[in-house]
């Protein structure tokens, strides 16, 4: 490939994927203020349906009284 194309393909992409990344940041800083409270929330549930969902350990079965 020629270099001057090259050059000129380079640069086309890097515009791109700054245009892209501009994108992105501005994406980012409009984003809804609840989305770190459903992260939460969302944690918080997987978090207990692990719990309900690993067995208990079994509990020491009671000695007999004489």
């Amino acid at each position: 490939m020629h270099p001057d194309i090259h050059l000129a393909l380079h640069h086309a992409r890097a515009a791109e994927l700054r245009a892209e990344a501009a994108a992105h940041r501005l994406a980012g800083a409009t984003a809804k203020p609840g989305r770190p409270l459903r992260t939460r929330v969302g944690w918080t549930l997987v978090e207990v349906g692990l719990r309900l969902a690993t067995p208990r350990p079994s509990a020491p079965a009671p000695s007999p009284s004489s």
